[in-house]
């Protein structure tokens, strides 16, 4: 997706924005994320700043920005930046937050920004239960839908590893186990990874909620726990951790069919739709499921 710079925007997107926020002075470019056609962080004539993403109206990616619009607008917590404004003109959907400040988080076994994590899904699964939201899907219907390991299994993608060719049928037959599991009255993220998350000394901040569903509360965790198999733990670290998350130790005391529909869901978007950025989490993923497998 290509990135506009500021300057590059329509001439009445840009005064549109200045409604809402006043003159722009400097705006500064994030290093991650690739999901929107703009963004930004706006510094603004009065010494403030404000971060401010757009869409094309006519792109895949509107869907998304509208939910994550819907879903900023309604909720109150501390650990989620605030929606400021939203503007539909001229072809564009632009967004503007509340600006966050911090860094990415280091993930790998031992970093002080842990506990800091663990502090923020426990206060967000608190604030966010029951879901404050009106019209937000179901996890648990969704994954009932998907069902990437019948896909797999009736369609086997070629490079398959053997562990799992061997085990198609029993994973599929996982599937609604797993959609059952993770029902529940919770907004939840549903992509918690270190670039959507911001970090200081004291607390981290949960950004980018254009996928969140309802969930059980301790979902976003285990979302969590493959980017840290990813970055350097083994699975039983990586669940060593996740008991230090309030959500998380209320349960079910096996998550097996969670691993190993998760690894289902990465398993099959890296031979529908092939990225090098699929292939680490994947990886993770396949490792937590072999875990909970016993294996």
């Amino acid at each position: 997706m290509h990135r506009h710079d500021w300057r590059e925007l329509p001439a009445s997107v840009r005064a549109a924005v200045r409604e809402h926020c006043g003159d722009v002075v400097d705006t500064r470019t994030p290093d991650a994320g690739r999901n929107s056609h703009f963004a930004a962080t706006l510094h603004l004539a009065t010494g403030g700043t404000v971060f401010c993403k757009g869409v094309r109206v006519d792109s895949n990616a509107a869907r998304t920005h509208r939910r994550e619009a819907h879903v900023n607008r309604a909720i109150h917590t501390a650990f989620a930046p605030r929606l400021l404004w939203r503007i539909e003109t001229d072809g564009w959907l632009m967004l503007g937050f509340e600006h966050v400040t911090g860094r990415h988080p280091s993930l790998t076994p031992g970093s002080a920004d842990l506990p800091v994590i663990a502090e923020t899904l426990s206060s967000l699964a608190r604030d966010l239960t029951p879901n404050p939201v009106d019209d937000i899907p179901s996890l648990s219907h969704k994954w009932a839908r998907a069902k990437p390991w019948h896909r797999l299994r009736d369609d086997p993608a070629p490079g398959l590893d053997e562990w799992t060719r061997a085990r198609l049928n029993r994973f599929a037959a996982l599937e609604p186990v797993a959609a059952e599991l993770v029902t529940g009255h919770t907004l939840t993220h549903t992509d918690v990874h270190e670039l959507n998350l911001l970090v200081d000394d004291r607390s981290a901040h949960l950004v980018d909620w254009a996928w969140a569903h309802h969930a059980a509360a301790w979902v976003d965790t285990a979302f969590l726990l493959i980017r840290l198999i990813q970055h350097g733990h083994t699975p039983a670290e990586a669940e060593s951790w996740a008991t230090t998350v309030d959500s998380w130790r209320a349960a079910p005391s096996a998550v097996d069919a969670f691993a190993i529909q998760i690894y289902g869901m990465w398993e099959h978007l890296r031979h529908t739709d092939p990225r090098p950025i699929r292939e680490a989490p994947t990886r993770a993923a396949r490792r937590w499921a072999m875990h909970r497998s016993g294996e």
